[in-house]
């Protein structure tokens, strides 16, 4: 597939392709065809000729080329895999899009400090395990460290007291890279001292309340690349127990929002939904060992902004 691709890479040889693909033709009048000199156009039969694309034979004093359909057929196989799989619904690059609707709104709005200020989201799952075990998870950092971030991104420092006033660090990478997470020396921009596996965000906060098993509540701050604060986010996280599990309410509040916090807010609704989504995967493998994350009954979801638009969903 390279050498294919890398001999129609060349527009001389792309327009020979097309030549080709009317009727079988000699050198000579590719050449004429093509405005090029036969030596420079043999060159680039030979090369379509070794990725497969073409044949040749000789006939009296000329030598006829003619195209090969089959390898042009596997590629155009290959490419419409490819777009099928970018373009599956509920995919990545339906959320890529989706941010960056989002984003030209926001930063169209993010005109003066305190514009997004008051404005709120609310989630909700169903959760097939006692408020307990939810707990357990939003609270304990080896358990938080496998959901607390959104698909694309993986969480590389984490700190995380349950008690009024407890800190509260999330440091994340790309869910991607390879490097140390967190280990070692790094430079002024979080990225490891060889300048790998940079940081791509951090946030820091505090608990405001934690009743085990029923109500966390807590602020966090993401920072912006100079340390200063892009807004705060106000969560409060309810649990409820229900005869199938545990209901779980999420309330996102924002508040001292600064014009730079615009990329920030954009992602909140699509990005904290993500990892909600994680933590009922992640409870779903751990109550029983089977991962009822795609299952009706395992969470259901639903999510509303309190501006602008209320987007719900049930899975």
């Amino acid at each position: 597939m390279d050498a294919l691709l890398a001999a129609l890479a060349d527009p001389a040889r792309w327009r020979l392709v097309c030549l080709l693909a009317e009727r079988p033709r000699p050198v000579g009048v590719l050449a004429e065809l093509a405005g090029a000199r036969q030596p420079q156009t043999t060159k680039h039969l030979q090369t379509l000729e070794r990725a497969g694309v073409v044949v040749s034979q000789r006939s009296g004093q000329r030598r006829v080329y003619a195209l090969q359909p089959g390898p042009l057929r596997d590629l155009a196989a290959v490419l419409t895999r490819l777009a099928d799989t970018a373009d599956q619904a509920g995919g990545a690059r339906e959320t890529f899009d989706r941010y960056a609707l989002s984003l030209g709104a926001e930063r169209l709005a993010a005109e003066q400090p305190g514009w997004a200020d008051d404005r709120s989201f609310t989630f909700h799952r169903s959760l097939a395990v006692s408020p307990e075990q939810v707990w357990r998870h939003l609270t304990e950092p080896s358990l938080l460290g496998r959901w607390w971030a959104p698909d694309d991104l993986r969480v590389s420092e984490l700190v995380f007291e349950a008690r009024p006033g407890g800190r509260v660090v999330l440091e994340y990478r790309d869910v991607e890279d390879a490097g140390r997470s967190g280990a070692g020396t790094s430079d002024e921009d979080g990225s490891d001292a060889d300048g790998s596996n940079p940081v791509v965000g951090r946030a820091e906060g505090v608990v405001d309340a934690a009743v085990p098993a029923e109500r966390l509540a807590y602020r966090s701050s993401p920072l912006l690349p100079d340390g200063s604060l892009a807004f705060t986010a106000h969560v409060d996280l309810g649990l409820t127990p229900t005869d199938s599990g545990t209901d779980l309410d999420v309330r996102y509040r924002i508040s001292d929002s600064t014009i730079d916090s615009a990329d920030f807010i954009a992602g909140i609704e699509i990005g904290f939904g993500q990892s909600l989504d994680k933590l009922a995967a992640v409870i779903g493998v751990a109550s029983d060992g089977t991962d009822r994350s795609a299952s009706p009954s395992s969470s259901r979801r639903k999510t509303k902004r309190s501006t602008d638009t209320d987007t719900r969903s049930t899975k």
